[in-house]
């Protein structure tokens, strides 16, 4: 059963018989928003990146996007860039794996990021999502919707952190403006 999340809510990461997940998937998708012209409506391909930076004690010690796939770790990779979006219709056009068994103990939190690497804003994409899947069933447990665009070119997605013995989710939805995950770190910070 899929949980829509809304901006600052939070689900824990432990599955319904009480055991923990052990590895999610975190996909991103979207579609350009067709935007009328003098000769009718048409699209323009735009670029969204994601990206999960890893903290250890609030501060960033490793990133995975779309120029380091694999985390130094082995533990977060990503699936690879898409530079036009809507391919899946719906699914996922970036995805980045998280084995939270091999993720180190020092690593607390781990930021997931999505920004406009060609510079169009909110305002030009549509259907876009953030969504947390369990990887070992497929079975979507959280989806976080971006809703009404917006003049900014980044969005603070959602933050998987330790809690407890566990990990917990929290939809973030914090508009910044970059074309890539190290102009986000300002905006990153105080979501910790």
């Amino acid at each position: 059963m899929t949980v829509n999340m809304t901006k600052g809510q939070a689900i824990s990461l432990q599955k319904n018989d009480g055991g923990s997940l052990t590895a999610v998937r975190m996909g991103l998708g979207w579609q350009a928003a067709p935007r009328r012209g003098l000769f009718g409506s048409r699209t323009r391909e735009i670029d969204l990146d994601a990206s999960a930076v890893l903290f250890a004690d609030k501060q960033p010690v490793d990133v995975v996007f779309f120029r380091h796939l694999v985390s130094d770790d082995g533990s977060v990779r990503h699936t690879g860039d898409n530079l036009v979006g809507g391919v899946g219709q719906g699914g996922d056009d970036e995805a980045i794996l998280v084995d939270l068994q091999r993720v180190p103990v020092h690593i607390d939190q781990i930021v997931f990021t999505v920004n406009s690497f060609t510079g169009q804003s909110f305002q030009e994409v549509q259907n876009a999502f953030c969504r947390l899947v369990d990887e070992t069933n497929g079975q979507e447990l959280a989806r976080y919707t971006l809703a009404g665009g917006g003049a900014y070119t980044a969005q603070i997605m959602a933050k998987v952190h330790r809690t407890g013995g566990g990990w917990t989710m929290t939809a973030l939805g914090v508009p910044a403006n970059g074309r890539t995950f190290q102009d986000l770190m300002p905006a990153i910070l105080p979501a910790l």
